[in-house]
């Protein structure tokens, strides 16, 4: 989590190394990036090996929109997202992993936690959703919970997506005057504001135990997403030994010709009205 000092930090990055991607330089990349992840697909689905990758952070620091563009050309019988929903009353009865574990990966697939088992350890400790008593069970538990993952094959990878005050305050504001974005915005997550230091002493005591050699975790700093996401994507595909699977070329069949099929009336099913051609008509929305 960033500190205090937003707008010193937005001045930084339009300043040397740290200059905002122009739209063309960002496109061109992630594009190349998009299309390495293909790769790293067809690697892990042929390989049978299995992927999880956790995106972790404050409210508004970019995970959603990050995760959407690494999954926006894979297969989504191969990468899946999972984001959880809060756990019901018999779920809260079992032991805290478990209602993750059956979201983790068979063999040739990949996950991405929407946010993770680290909700103990972030707005259930914060928001007091847990007891003292399950939240040390869970700092202690948790690395022995990675390293088993680790140790039965399973590639983790943990990402921080951390952003400053000012910026995380003014991505609300966008949120709360955007109607289709307002969604995304609910009672906890604008209690993060008044509540920011405590999410910030939760988040360093989290990396204190959980900051392990066999699942470390790799901090993005995502006070201007677009680099955020370009950095995220980058790492990922530098710590996983993928190559480029040879898939069997494939031809289009030449069409038969017919057999006497004789399509039915139009007249006889059902179609929706053109509502495209009342924009051709009207040049504009026909609302």
């Amino acid at each position: 989590m960033a500190g205090h000092g937003g707008k010193k930090r937005n001045r930084m990055e339009r300043d040397g190394t740290g200059k905002r991607l122009t739209g063309k330089v960002y496109r061109a990349e992630l594009l190349r990036l998009q299309a390495e992840l293909v790769k790293l697909q067809e690697w892990v689905r042929s390989e049978g090996a299995r992927l999880v990758v956790l995106f972790e952070g404050r409210d508004a620091a970019g995970k959603g929109s990050t995760i959407k563009r690494v999954t926006e050309y894979l297969n989504p019988r191969v990468a899946r997202i999972a984001a959880l929903p809060a756990p019901s009353d018999r779920q809260r009865t079992r032991w805290y992993f478990q209602r993750y574990i059956e979201y983790l990966p068979a063999a040739g697939e990949i996950v991405l936690f929407d946010r993770s088992w680290y909700n103990r350890a972030g707005v259930e400790r914060v928001m007091g959703f847990c007891t003292k008593e399950e939240y040390s069970r869970f700092l202690h538990q948790c690395p022995i919970f990675e390293r088993l993952l680790v140790e039965d094959g399973i590639m983790l990878r943990k990402y921080w997506f951390s952003v400053s005050d000012a910026e995380q305050e003014r991505r609300f504001r966008d949120r709360l005057e955007d109607p289709m974005r307002q969604w995304k915005l609910s009672v906890i997550d604008l209690e993060s504001i008044t509540r920011w230091e405590d999410y910030s002493r939760a988040k360093d005591e989290m990396f204190v135990h959980t900051d392990i050699p066999e699942a470390p975790w790799y901090v993005v700093d995502s006070e201007d997403k677009r680099r955020a996401r370009i950095n995220m994507m980058a790492h990922l595909l530098s710590t996983v030994p993928y190559h480029d699977v040879q898939r069997r070329p494939l031809e289009l069949p030449p069409r038969p010709g017919s057999s006497g099929y004789i399509r039915a009336p139009r007249d006889s099913q059902t179609f929706v009205p053109d509502y495209a051609a009342s924009l051709v008509a009207g040049k504009g929305s026909a609302h």
